[in-house]
């Protein structure tokens, strides 16, 4: 069960609207390598653990990633209020405001919509740890990115924040492949599996 607290993991207070930058930073909740498909990804996964060390990890983790959708799309939301027509249209926030107003969509900087096909879910220990890994520091070179398109100290303070926090999930899961090699090591299961390979152990 999950406990909803009624406040933001970080504080976000934009004082300028900027839907230019907003349409970069959407990408963090619908894109390829965002919130939105993390905290599936992890949620999901969880599942199929075998200990329960990683399946709380994927658990917290994957609950931490709800919080970030939130924060990623109250900065949306930030940058995007109570433009007039003419800002919409100077910067290049028609197509979004045509098919979505000021609504927040996942979707892509690029434009393309979410999909779950983003992420996988395999039901192998190191298979789903290593993706997990990986997506991590995709998720931070996306905040890289970020940071060196925003002109907003406002934005950027945030962003720095969730950029920290797929550093500290990276060594969590890191922590997490560790500990399954030694269990599955220990069980002749990972590096050596007999019933592949009528060698192994000799």
């Amino acid at each position: 069960m999950f406990i909803y607290e009624k406040k933001l993991q970080y504080p976000i207070k934009i004082a300028n609207p900027n839907p230019k930058l907003a349409q970069i930073i959407i990408t963090q909740f619908g894109g390829p390598d965002g919130e939105l498909g993390a905290s599936m990804r992890y949620l999901s996964q969880r599942f199929a653990m075998p200990w329960g060390e990683l399946k709380g990890l994927l658990t917290d983790i994957g609950t931490e990633e709800l919080s970030h959708i939130e924060m990623v799309c109250t900065i949306v939301y930030q940058l995007t209020r109570n433009l007039s027509i003419d800002e919409i249209k100077k910067q290049g926030f028609d197509k979004y405001f045509v098919d979505h107003t000021t609504g927040v969509y996942p979707i892509a900087a690029s434009g393309v919509p979410w999909s779950a096909t983003t992420f996988q879910s395999k039901g192998d220990v190191i298979c789903d740890l290593t993706e997990d890994l990986a997506a991590e520091q995709k998720a931070r070179v996306t905040y890289d990115n970020i940071l060196r398109l925003s002109d907003d100290p406002d934005v950027s303070d945030a962003i720095r924040f969730l950029r920290a926090r797929e550093v500290v999930h990276f060594q969590r899961f890191g922590e997490g492949l560790e500990f399954a090699t030694d269990k599955l090591n220990s069980k002749n299961f990972y590096a050596c599996n007999p019933s592949f390979d009528k060698n192994c152990g000799d």
